[in-house]
C-alpha cells in the first residue's frame, strides 16, 4: 500500500502548480445536488449533513447544497441512479459507504456504476469496535479458548456490507459464527444485543460512544477489539478513539502467538481499508471541467483546516483525519480494485461459511 504521507505530499503539489493561494473562479451551479444512496437518518446521511454547511462556506459564491437520498438495494439502486444520470458540470455529487464500495468490490451483478468513471475528492474515516455478552466468561485474548465451539449469533445487515470484514476478523479468530442476516442497521443489531438474542455485535465509533460506551461501563457489554485505523505508512494501529482497546491485529497475535496472514487476512485488509479507513466518500464524475474540479478540491481542502469543521468532526465522525484530494482518490482506487483471484476467494469464503451466493 502507497505510505498515506506521500499521497498527501503529492496532493499538496498538485494544487501548489494548479495555483493554490489565488482565488477559483465561479465555476459550479446554483444548484448542487447531492445524492445519498442511503435514507434519511443513516450513517451516510447525517455524516452528510453535518459537512454539507462546512463545505458549502468555501465553495465559490455558496451554491444551495440539497441532499438528495435514494435508498434501496443497500445504496445499490440510488448509486446506479446517480451513474446513469450525473450531469458533468459540478451539479451533482455523490456520498458513498461501505456497503456501496462492497458489491463493486465483490462483482455483484446488481451494480451498474463504475467507481473509475468518479473522483474522489474527501474520503473521511472512522473505527469500530467488536463486543460480546460478559456471560461468555471473557476479558481478553487470553480468554478466547473458553468460546470453542460455542455458537455465536451476530445480528447482521448482510453479507456484503459493513459487517463483512467483521465477519472474517471473527472466523480467523476460530468464532462458531452464526449471523443472521436482514438487520435494517446496525443499531437494529444493536438492540438484538441488548435483548441477549446476539453475542457479539460490532458499532462503529460514532454509535458505540453514543450507545454501547454506556453498556459496557454497566458491565453489559464486554469490548473485544477495535479495528484500529491507519497510519501514514498503511500500518494498523489503534484507534485513537479508543487507546485502551486492543486492535484485531494484536488480538489475534496475543491468541495466535503469530501475526494473521494468508489470503483471508489480505481480503479481511482490503474491505477493512476500503469500508473503515475511507468509510464515507464524496466523489463527483471524472469529466467534470478542470475549472470545477479546482473549485471543489480548493473547498474541501480549506474545509479540513478549518477549526470549527475539526472541532464538530471530533463529535460527529470521530478524531480521525480526513483525506482530500489526489490522496483521496489513489487511495480509494487502489482499495476497491480487486483481483479476480482475491474476489474469487472472499465470493468462495462467503459460500462455504455462511451459504451465501454472490453474483
Amino acid at each position: 500500500m502507497k505510505k498515506l504521507t506521500a499521497l498527501l505530499a503529492s496532493a499538496a503539489l498538485t494544487l501548489s502548480l494548479s495555483g493554490a493561494g489565488q482565488a477559483v473562479a465561479n465555476t459550479l451551479p446554483s444548484t448542487i445536488n447531492w445524492t445519498i444512496p442511503f435514507g434519511v437518518g443513516g450513517g451516510t446521511d447525517v455524516w452528510a449533513r453535518f459537512v454539507s454547511p462546512h463545505l458549502d462556506k468555501y465553495l465559490p459564491d455558496s451554491p444551495t447544497l440539497v441532499i438528495k437520498n435514494v435508498p434501496g438495494g443497500g445504496s445499490i439502486t440510488g448509486t446506479n441512479l446517480f451513474y446513469n444520470r450525473a450531469r458533468s458540470d459540478g451539479s451533482d455529487i455523490i456520498g458513498t459507504s461501505a456497503s456501496t464500495l462492497y458489491p463493486y468490490m465483490l462483482g455483484d451483478q446488481r451494480v451498474r456504476y463504475d467507481f473509475n468513471k468518479w473522483t474522489a475528492i474527501l474520503a473521511s474515516p472512522t473505527g469500530g469496535v467488536v463486543y460480546i455478552q460478559p456471560d461468555l466468561g471473557v476479558k481478553s485474548a487470553a480468554d478466547l479458548a473458553k468460546l470453542k465451539d460455542t455458537p455465536m449469533p451476530f445480528a447482521a445487515q448482510g453479507p456484503t456490507q459493513l459487517e463483512l470484514p467483521v465477519m472474517m476478523a471473527l472466523d480467523m479468530l476460530g468464532f462458531n459464527l452464526k449471523p443472521v442476516f436482514g438487520m435494517k442497521s446496525r443499531g437494529e443489531g444493536r438492540l438484538a444485543f441488548e435483548r441477549g438474542e446476539a453475542k457479539v455485535d460490532f458499532q462503529t465509533t460514532s454509535a458505540y460512544l453514543a450507545s454501547v460506551k454506556d453498556l459496557e461501563q454497566q458491565g453489559k457489554a464486554v469490548p473485544l477489539f477495535s479495528l484500529g485505523i491507519l497510519n501514514g505508512d498503511g500500518k494498523v494501529v489503534r484507534d485513537p478513539a479508543f487507546p485502551d482497546i486492543p486492535t484485531f491485529q494484536e488480538v489475534y497475535k496475543e491468541y495466535k502467538g503469530e501475526e494473521p496472514s494468508g489470503p483471508e487476512y489480505e481480503v479481511y485488509f482490503k474491505f477493512f481499508a476500503a469500508g473503515f479507513a475511507f468509510q464515507k466518500v464524496l466523489f463527483i464524475p471524472t469529466d467534470v471541467p478542470a475549472a470545477v474540479y479546482d473549485s471543489y478540491i480548493s473547498a474541501v481542502e480549506k474545509m479540513v483546516k478549518d477549526p470549527d469543521f475539526n472541532k464538530e468532526a471530533v463529535e460527529q465522525i470521530g478524531p480521525y483525519e480526513n483525506i482530500t484530494g489526489r490522496a483521496a482518490e489513489q487511495y480509494i482506487s487502489d482499495a476497491v480494485n480487486m483481483s479476480p483471484e482475491r474476489q474469487q476467494w472472499v465470493k468462495d469464503w462467503l459460500q462455504t461459511k455462511f451459504n451465501v451466493s454472490v453474483n
